[in-house]
């Protein structure tokens, strides 16, 4: 029953908050009137809960943020909609765990409850954080995320420019090392683009196409609109996905 709208950013260049993502966010919350926001992946939970509230409102839905109530397990069982947006996806992940709001989700989203994740909000959907770029500015219990997806997400994804004179590691080949040591399949997830994920039907939205990795395998290209089920819940058909 699981339903997800993983957003690789919050932001594009041009656009404002969420802006890129409006139609596909309205069109998959349906009916739904009310959000619950988890903002612990940025420092100051004020202005963040600020930014998003104002943009929420602008999608007509009431909202409201866990760090403004006595109870936020009571307030994700009660939510129609789950949003955890970007920032740090270890301050996330390490917030997530102290406030004992893991179990709570997982539960919520299981049983149906729409989950939209932007950046940290979508890696930390997946089984681990292992995939993040950002610093450990604090360290969790443990990697474990909310494993509501068995892939991971490599968000932000930047291909290699063959003009730069950078000799440090792309994005690609941290994948690579990645897979080398774990055995989670990885969509390098390009800017402006978005996995919407109905159960096990996992759709590529937006305008880019994308990159899936897995282990042993040879790097694909995957169009814009294609299912890739077939790539990240283990199955062997490739057909008609290739960009």
């Amino acid at each position: 029953m699981s339903r997800l709208l993983l957003i690789s950013n919050s932001t594009l260049h041009g656009s404002g908050y969420l802006d890129h993502a409006e139609v596909e966010i309205r069109d998959f919350i349906g009916e739904r009137a009310r959000v619950v926001f988890i903002p612990y992946a940025l420092h100051d939970r004020r202005a963040y809960c600020e930014q998003a509230e104002n943009r929420f409102r602008k999608l007509e839905l009431a909202f409201r943020s866990v760090h403004d109530v006595s109870n936020p397990s009571r307030a994700i069982e009660q939510a129609q909609i789950i949003f955890i947006g970007g920032g740090n996806t270890f301050r996330l992940l390490y917030e997530l765990q102290r406030n004992q709001m893991i179990e709570p989700i997982r539960r919520a989203v299981r049983a149906g409850t729409p989950y939209i994740g932007s950046s940290a909000g979508s890696i930390i959907a997946c089984p681990s954080l292992k995939t993040t770029k950002d610093m450990p500015v604090i360290q969790p219990s443990s990697f474990e995320a909310l494993s509501l997806v068995p892939f991971q997400i490599s968000p932000h994804y930047l291909d290699p420019d063959p003009a730069s004179t950078h000799m440090g590691e792309t994005q690609e080949q941290r994948i690579l090392q990645f897979l080398e040591e774990n055995e989670e399949p990885v969509v390098g997830l390009r800017e402006g683009s978005i996995l919407r994920v109905e159960s096990d039907d996992v759709t590529l939205k937006g305008p880019h196409s994308a990159r899936i990795f897995r282990c042993g395998i040879q790097p694909i290209e995957v169009a814009s609109g294609s299912n890739l089920s077939e790539l990240l819940f283990q199955r062997s058909s490739l057909a008609g996905l290739v960009a």
